[in-house]
């Protein structure tokens, strides 16, 4: 085994603080961010918004897995989405007027993933199946169906951007 090798997020035990029914939610997010920071540390600045082959760039991926966790745990919490979120996320995969540097991109990432983390330590496990709406149509889901497919659909979308890396490094 190689001296630099480091076990998946959900092989190195619990996380302090956070509900066992939640910790897959947990080590996915960790580990998405790991797999993150790692991809775009030397990722040129310059193919940050390329789409190639018409597949989304880069950057957007970067500000949807951010968008999607903080929409998501909003929902989670029986709210509904702010004027602020909304625009956000009208403005997902179009390249600012001032551009987002890959740096800044992580860090809103980043935060996300932290706040998240937060929301799931101060979750109390008797209200994982209680109802939540989603969107402006109130479609149900519970609170864990919304953390759990928060998840899901970052880690979907880390997969997207590690292909769409590769092609675009060449």
């Amino acid at each position: 085994m190689a001296d630099n090798y480091k076990p998946e997020v959900w092989l190195r035990g619990p996380l302090e603080g956070i509900s066992p029914l939640l910790q897959p939610v947990a080590h996915a997010l960790l580990q998405a961010r790991e797999e993150v920071n790692d991809l775009m540390a030397d990722f040129p600045e310059i193919l940050i918004w390329v789409q190639p082959v018409g597949m989304a760039s880069p950057g957007f991926h970067l500000q949807h897995m951010a968008g999607v966790l903080d929409r998501l745990f909003t929902y989670a919490q029986g709210l509904q989405l702010t004027r602020h979120q909304l625009e956000k996320l009208s403005f997902e995969g179009k390249m600012p007027e001032i551009g987002y540097s890959i740096i800044t991109l992580l860090e809103i990432f980043n935060r996300q993933v932290d706040e998240a983390i937060k929301q799931l330590s101060e979750t109390d496990e008797e209200i994982l199946t209680e109802t939540r709406g989603v969107g402006r149509g109130q479609l149900p889901s519970t609170v864990i169906g919304l953390y759990t497919h928060a998840a899901e659909h970052i880690m979907r979308h880390l997969g997207q951007l590690l292909v769409t890396a590769r092609i675009l490094r060449g």
